[in-house]
């Protein structure tokens, strides 16, 4: 067995004291003058685990000269989810669960994933108030999810405040989605041919509780972080994915927006009733950390914004169709994709007209997040290499392979 060094020295490192230091990225000051003149010792080390959603399952090895990174591997752990193999040994309606523990703390838009490709095999139309509901969780639990990646990217970035403020606001919309699902966390909620369970009587008043408080606690968050000088200085010109890059890994998402691609499920492929609602997609301009964090901050806006109009124009009417217990969809296969807080998530079902799927494949889009870190990252100075894990936002449970 060969090893680190031995691993790392393959992807084209020089020999020691004969690196050519070449130009810094846009945005990296390289001081003090003449370092990179000296012949100095390169280290190679395992950075890491300092992101909360890197627990073991993503080994970064980077090469250091002094503070810089000159090579970066990205090397991917098992969560042991097994989601795919698993699936198909599980009933249609039972496989939400997995999906949320891919990605979980999306998994509202994981279990419509699958629920869209069931009823798509089965020609279920769900009812109009069914597809409300599901629209108003989904937003409910983007910005669940985008205050947990706001309050770790604080911290990424040496800000502990951001974090515990973060948390007031996700402790409210948690207790949103328990009221409605029953769950804090692994809802399934969401069922082929429309919603396990109807809204509560009251839960109105809550949601438009949070909605009003959040138009004030958003621009909070918003001046707390992108209006710090320091937090201006660690994200603009680090981590550059511009449009081109982003095409060739695949991304999607705030981490595609960024790069000012515009591609959003929701508005080019609408499904539930996305189409019903009014809301802008919004876009970076070079792809640096910044513009993947001010896309996100804009997202939470306009995630409020489509939970109010839900909450105003909820529609009368059945929170399910009537489906069979057992759903046995005929032979053949389909795919479905949501646009989750991190970018597409899709569902590739093959069925033989059995209780199980026959194949399920499972895509998530911090997988190819994760491809864009080991380009992206070298170059840079040791503590930006924690911004740009930050900054991308992945979620490791939908990695597992």
């Amino acid at each position: 067995m060969s090893d680190a060094r031995d691993d790392i020295v393959t992807v084209g490192l020089l020999a020691e004291g004969t690196h050519d230091p070449g130009t810094p990225p846009a945005g990296i000051r390289r001081a003090p003058t003449g370092v990179d003149d000296l012949a100095t010792e390169h280290l190679i080390v395992n950075m890491g685990p300092q992101h909360p959603s890197t627990h073991g399952v993503l080994r970064l090895l980077v090469e250091l000269d002094g503070e810089e990174i000159k090579n970066a591997e990205v090397t991917l752990g098992y969560l042991h989810r097994g989601i795919e193999k698993l699936a198909e040994h599980r009933r249609f309606d039972a496989i939400g669960t997995l999906m949320d523990r891919g990605d979980y703390v999306s998994g509202i838009m994981g279990e419509t994933a699958v629920a869209l490709a069931v009823e798509q095999l089965m020609e279920i139309e769900v009812p109009r108030r069914a597809r409300w509901i599901r629209v108003m969780m989904a937003e409910i639990n983007r910005i669940a999810t985008h205050l947990l990646w706001y309050g770790t990217m604080g911290l990424d970035t040496g800000a502990m405040g951001p974090f515990l403020y973060a948390m007031r606001d996700r402790e409210s919309l948690l207790d949103i989605l328990e009221a409605v699902s029953g769950a804090r966390m692994m809802f399934n909620y969401v069922r082929p041919g429309g919603v396990v369970a109807d809204l509560p009587v009251g839960i109105d008043t809550k949601i438009r509780e949070f909605c009003d408080a959040f138009d004030t606690y958003v621009e909070e968050h918003d001046a707390i972080l992108s209006g710090n000088e320091i937090f201006q200085a660690r994200l603009n010109g680090i981590g550059v994915i511009d449009a081109e890059k982003a095409f060739a890994f695949g991304l999607t998402g705030p981490n595609l927006r960024a790069a000012g691609v515009d591609f959003d499920l929701r508005k080019r492929r609408p499904y539930d009733a996305y189409d019903e609602m009014d809301f802008d997609v919004p876009l970076g301009t070079t792809g640096d950390a910044m513009d993947r964090f001010s896309v996100r901050m804009e997202e939470m806006r306009q995630s409020n914004r489509i939970i109010r109009q839900c909450i105003e124009g909820m529609p009368e009417g059945e929170h399910t169709a009537k489906v069979p217990k057992v759903l046995r969809p005929p032979a053949g296969e389909v795919y479905a994709s949501v646009e989750s807080a991190r970018g597409e998530v899709g569902v590739h079902l093959v069925t033989d007209g059995g209780m199980s799927p026959y194949r399920m494949h499972y895509h998530g889009p911090s997988l190819y997040a994760l491809q864009a870190l080991e380009d992206i990252i070298p170059g840079h100075l040791i503590a930006d290499g924690c911004v740009m894990i930050g900054s991308t936002d992945i979620m490791l449970g939908e990695v597992d392979r």
